[in-house]
């Protein structure tokens, strides 16, 4: 018999780290070939600690840098055979590749605002505010991408604090303000129109993006703890 957790104490476990996790979160990972957990006698999932650790990463990666579940998978199974995906002299993030994948969606603001659990009219209302935007349109209705998804998710934890759209496209000229400056960085590189130029490119803006927004994120942390007297 397999011994381990069950996929409700899984889900306790992980709740106040990604609260957004459910069983058919789990199990669709499961589907996917991601996690692989064992069974009971009964036949009932048992999560072994190194199950947990991949579900942990899995939800990190997603949540922390938008990463499609294909390119997930991908990593994991590089791990396992052992391999290295940046060397030790390299880029300390994910390689360009990885942090410009996408996972093509094309959903109309209904599917939208169910895929991140707001309203129609909470979701119209970040368009209005340019919190998001379109990418395109099918028969006229304005369709929305992967990246549209993610920021309703996280406006949605901000919207649930008292934060409202207004505020919520601060947050956004805040992250918006760094183009200028990788911009000028790599403009040089992307003028030139090589394929190996526009490759350099890449890889300078996924490494630049990834270190500005940890040194972002670290800023911010340090300043808040200073607000709850947590020196």
């Amino acid at each position: 018999m397999t011994e381990g957790s069950t996929i409700g104490q899984v889900i306790t476990t992980l709740k106040e780290e990604f609260p957004g996790v459910t069983v058919s979160k789990i199990r669709f990972l499961e589907t996917q070939g991601l996690i692989k957990p064992g069974r009971t006698s009964s036949g009932y999932r048992a999560f072994s600690h190194d199950d947990l650790s991949r579900i942990r990463y899995i939800l990190q990666q997603q949540r922390d840098h938008f990463l499609p579940l294909k390119v997930i998978k991908s990593n994991l199974a590089a791990w396992e055979r052992g391999e290295e995906l940046v060397g030790d002299d390299g880029p300390t993030g994910a390689p360009a590749g990885t942090y410009f994948a996408t996972t093509p969606l094309a959903m109309t603001g209904q599917e939208l605002a169910r895929s991140a659990g707001l309203t129609p009219e909470q979701v119209a209302s970040m368009v209005d505010h340019h919190v998001i935007s379109a990418v395109s349109a099918r028969d006229g209705e304005p369709l929305f991408d992967e990246e549209a998804l993610a920021v309703l998710r996280a406006a949605k934890r901000l919207l649930h604090q008292g934060l409202d759209p207004r505020h919520i496209r601060q947050v956004r000229l805040g992250a918006e303000r760094s183009l200028d400056l990788l911009d000028n960085l790599t403009k040089p590189l992307l003028t030139h129109g090589t394929e190996s130029s526009r490759r350099k490119a890449s890889e300078i803006l996924a490494e630049c993006g990834q270190a500005i927004s940890e040194l972002q994120n670290a800023v911010l942390r340090g300043e808040l703890r200073k607000l709850v007297g947590d020196d």
